[in-house]
């Protein structure tokens, strides 16, 4: 373990040592080279490798993307930038139609990453979509959503290191959060969650920034004898069901929490598959606690309104304790 980093310098790490390990990993996208990214997440790569590694591109997701999924059908390793997951939008059918079903339709690995920052903050409707139900929802890829800066960095370097498309989000929230990370060897599996705190009493399973929430959650119920256990997905699809599972059946509760609106979100497909998959381990239904099913509103008194908060997670975690009816946010 290294000594702390912020969540943007483990991203620059993990892939600096990818470019050095693999010439045939190359970065694309907008205001990367000189600005190194909306969020520093290339900071210093452009002088480190060159225009040819490290390529500005016209402001286009859907040139950006058709670009690196041809890069990758060529035999090298793009790392497509969006900077936010929201521009997505404008590049779908690259996405979907192309390096999603490309290994399927011709045998071809589409070895292609692409990042954006995703989650809610200050933006307004257009910057703060949670888009991973879409992606999550799209058979070919894989979907990354770390929290820890050492989950950033393992993560990034097995996504470079795969045969197929990964979508890499990473919260704007958490770009100056700060934590260890691995040395160049460490590598963390698409596809494991982790444990981020053990716990008996009840699970919460989260993501992203929601493990922010559950964590401090965690620790306030703590104070008042509540051991919760959270657990941290890192990935989305895959989904490691088996870890969730292992501890639903310890604890016997489970609350969900994710920003995301709560309809067709992924805290329904969470709390299905371990209706599915631990059912007679529940001693209550599974909590969910999620956003708003409306626009991201620029407002800061709007948007505390409508996103999940701390105390909802500990007010939900007291309801499934105490065999309380569910309450829908």
């Amino acid at each position: 373990m290294s000594a702390d980093v912020s969540y943007s310098t483990a991203f620059q790490q993990g892939v600096r040592e990818e470019m050095q390990r693999d010439k045939t990993v190359f970065v694309l996208g907008t205001d990367l080279f000189d600005r190194g990214g909306h969020f520093a997440q290339v900071k210093g790569l452009g002088d480190q490798f060159g225009r040819t590694r490290v390529r500005d591109s016209p402001i286009s997701e859907a040139a950006m993307v058709a670009a690196g999924v041809g890069a990758a059908l060529a035999g090298t390793r793009p790392l497509v930038d969006l900077n936010f997951m929201d521009f997505a939008y404008g590049a779908m059918d690259e996405i979907a139609n192309q390096a999603a079903k490309l290994r399927y339709m011709w045998g071809s690995p589409v070895p292609l990453v692409i990042r954006a920052t995703s989650g809610v903050a200050q933006g307004g409707a257009q910057h703060n979509n949670s888009l991973e139900p879409w992606f999550s929802g799209l058979p070919g890829l894989s979907v990354v959503s770390p929290y820890r800066p050492y989950d950033v960095k393992g993560l990034i370097k097995s996504a470079l290191r795969g045969s197929d498309p990964v979508i890499f989000m990473m919260h704007k929230k958490l770009t100056g959060a700060r934590g260890p990370v691995g040395d160049d060897t460490e590598l963390v599996d698409i596809g494991s969650a982790h444990v981020a705190r053990r716990g008996t009493d009840v699970t919460v399973v989260s993501y992203s920034y929601g493990v922010r929430l559950a964590t401090q959650a965690a620790e306030a119920l703590a104070q008042d004898g509540v051991s919760a256990e959270v657990i941290d997905l890192r990935t989305l699809y895959p989904l490691d069901t088996a870890t969730i599972v292992e501890s639903v059946r310890r604890t016997g509760r489970v609350v969900v929490v994710d920003e995301a609106p709560r309809y067709g979100g992924m805290a329904a497909e969470i709390v299905t598959s371990i209706t599915e998959s631990a059912f007679w381990y529940l001693d209550q239904p599974v909590h969910r606690v999620t956003g708003a099913h409306t626009p991201i509103p620029h407002s800061p008194a709007l948007l505390d309104a409508i996103l999940p908060t701390e105390a909802d997670v500990v007010r939900a975690v007291r309801q499934v304790l105490a065999d309380g009816p569910q309450e829908a946010r």
